[in-house]
């Protein structure tokens, strides 16, 4: 296996479409089969430890040319191991806070905090493991892997799991702020060898990615590899999570069913696919 890097195909636009999320509701399920059997879909992120993982693995193992990867979840969701092995960690019920300022700050600081984390992490990729799924790529909700000591430990763990890939969360129009933390990342990724996209679509648009949006999204491409990320579903906002209420899921589910969608996609990306398909070349 070689690994072809994002520089070498600057010069022709290749797209990766992702649903993210897969697991954490049947209706986010039932629209990632939809969007990849009926529409343009190429790839989900599975939150192995999410109310829906059983259902959604099932549906991806009768899917095989959907490319399925590991959404790492560290913030906002459920922890897959027990709340008596990561203490510091999770609430009463096992779920990760939403303060990630905070909760980077003491992954940072504090030796017993890492060392739950690194439990944590490892127990998400063995989750993943055990589904007998191949895995095309690794991303983290909420892009949690933009800390340097989130994304050490994943690359450190992820080895052993066979991680390749993984999303560079570098949208066009990134936050100053943001761009030390991306630059970063990228470089970590390359030194250690795992591949990435050039850019990502839809951060911004987060949750309101319908037709019009994607379309507007797709025609202002650069040159490269292009991963656009949405949260279909045939269920919408609070219905998939109350962290999601101002989500529309339907909407972008008819995106990605939209003939329109399509048409701009063949026209400006013939070759899309997951990130096996568009990053990782056999030898």
């Amino acid at each position: 296996m070689i690994l072809s890097s994002p520089s070498e195909a600057a010069t022709e636009r290749r797209l990766i479409l992702t649903a993210d999320d897969f697991g954490l509701h049947t209706g986010v399920n039932e629209a990632v089969e939809l969007a990849h059997r009926d529409g343009v879909l190429n790839a989900a992120s599975l939150m192995v430890s999410a109310p829906a993982a059983a259902d959604a693995v099932q549906r991806a193992r009768r899917l095989p040319q959907l490319r399925v990867g590991l959404h790492l979840v560290l913030a906002d969701g459920q922890a897959t191991l027990p709340r008596a092995d990561i203490p510091d960690l999770v609430d009463a019920n096992s779920r990760f806070g939403s303060n990630m300022v905070r909760d980077g700050f003491r992954f940072f600081f504090f030796p017993h905090i890492r060392r739950q984390l690194a439990a944590e992490i490892r127990a998400q990729f063995q989750a993943y493991a055990a589904t007998g799924l191949p895995l095309d790529h690794v991303n983290t909700h909420k892009h949690f892997h933009l800390h340097p000591t989130v994304l050490s430990l994943i690359l450190r763990i992820g080895r052993e799991f066979g991680l390749r890939a993984m999303r560079l969360p570098l949208e066009v129009g990134a936050p100053l702020l943001l761009r030390p933390w991306l630059a970063l990342l990228r470089r970590r990724l390359r030194a250690a060898g795992i591949v990435h996209n050039d850019y990502v679509v839809g951060i911004a648009g987060s949750g309101k990615m319908d037709e019009a949006a994607l379309l507007a999204a797709l025609h202002g491409l650069p040159r490269g590899i292009i991963e656009i990320y949405l949260h279909p579903g045939v269920a919408s906002g609070a219905q998939v999570a109350p962290s999601m209420s101002g989500y529309r899921h339907a909407d972008e589910l008819a995106a990605l069913l939209s003939p329109r969608v399509r048409s701009a996609l063949d026209t400006l990306a013939p070759r899309r696919g997951g990130f096996a398909d568009i990053l990782l070349q056999a030898s």
